[in-house]
């Protein structure tokens, strides 16, 4: 019976091998890959160098958007990187856009579609990102600080009310902007991860449009995940396809709490649209509820 059982198991871990063999070599990219991963960031960086060099000599917030958008069109190209952009008649100026998050591209490529009167809602952490940081700095981001949900000690405590502070005042500082009229990009998912699907919307982009009275654009973005996935550094070629969906009106009426119901009205109504078009799964249980 022992012998039996393990020339089961001898047979099942032979077949098992090859199947494993496979994934290996799948997960591993071959040596074209590995040239033109290495050749797509050379560039990137080169480009990048170059690019942050001209904007510190460049007057005119527009002019150096301008710049950017040419250079993040140029850099696709060159990478084979084939960029198709949908409805983007329908962008209403000045208004808030709202993308879906999951790839470092995904910036590059709004930079790329968007006209240069939008500015970017960016993490904080970005503007430490050697080139990137300064780069985001001379084509107005605006940085916000993500509240930290972790628990502990009490110094992590200390750095969770500062960054809860550091939050708040980064809210009303882009209320402000949005009220003044001032078109901006967010991805309201904040960050992404391997696992495919649109992940839980912050509010923040919700509320600033209602507030603003500025209308709401859901933009969904096809094929950057191809392009550089969340869990690998070497990117490829690929087409990359932006699709600008109908606007979301946004009225600010009424109490502090119908505003905040129109909000997350308007957050809904965002998330129903995207999924609608990306044939990605809803990776948020509260929002299906």
């Amino acid at each position: 019976m022992g012998s039996e059982n393990r020339a089961v198991n001898s047979t099942a871990a032979a077949r098992s091998q090859p199947a494993a063999a496979m994934a290996h070599e799948a997960a591993r990219p071959g040596l074209l890959r590995l040239l033109y991963g290495a050749g797509t960031w050379l560039q990137f960086l080169l480009l990048g160098a170059t690019v942050v060099a001209v904007l510190l000599l460049t007057p005119g917030l527009a002019r150096r958007r301008r710049l950017v958008r040419a250079m993040a069109r140029l850099a696709l190209r060159l990478a084979g990187m084939r960029l198709e952009v949908h409805g983007l008649a329908r962008l209403p100026q000045p208004c808030i856009v709202v993308a879906n998050h999951s790839s470092y591209l995904d910036g590059v490529v709004l930079c790329a579609t968007l006209p240069p009167w939008f500015s970017f809602v960016i993490k904080r952490e970005m503007a430490n990102v050697p080139l990137a940081g300064t780069l985001l700095r001379r084509i107005g981001a605006e940085f916000v600080t993500r509240g930290n949900r972790t628990g502990g000690n009490r110094a992590d405590g200390n750095r969770a009310r500062g960054n809860r502070g550091g939050g708040t005042r980064d809210a009303r500082r882009l209320m402000r902007q949005a009220e003044s009229g001032q078109a901006l990009v967010f991805f309201p998912e904040g960050t992404f991860g391997s696992e495919i699907g649109l992940r839980h919307f912050h509010v923040g982009a919700f509320a600033a449009a209602v507030r603003a009275e500025l209308p709401l654009l859901p933009v969904a973005i096809h094929g950057t995940r191809h392009c550089l996935p969340p869990d690998s550094v070497w990117p490829r070629p690929g087409i990359i396809r932006v699709q600008v969906l109908e606007a979301l009106a946004a009225h600010a009426s009424g109490s502090e709490q119908d505003m905040r119901e129109h909000a997350l009205q308007l957050r809904t109504a965002a998330r129903a649209a995207l999924l609608a078009v990306l044939g990605e799964p809803d990776l948020d249980p509260g929002a299906r509820q």
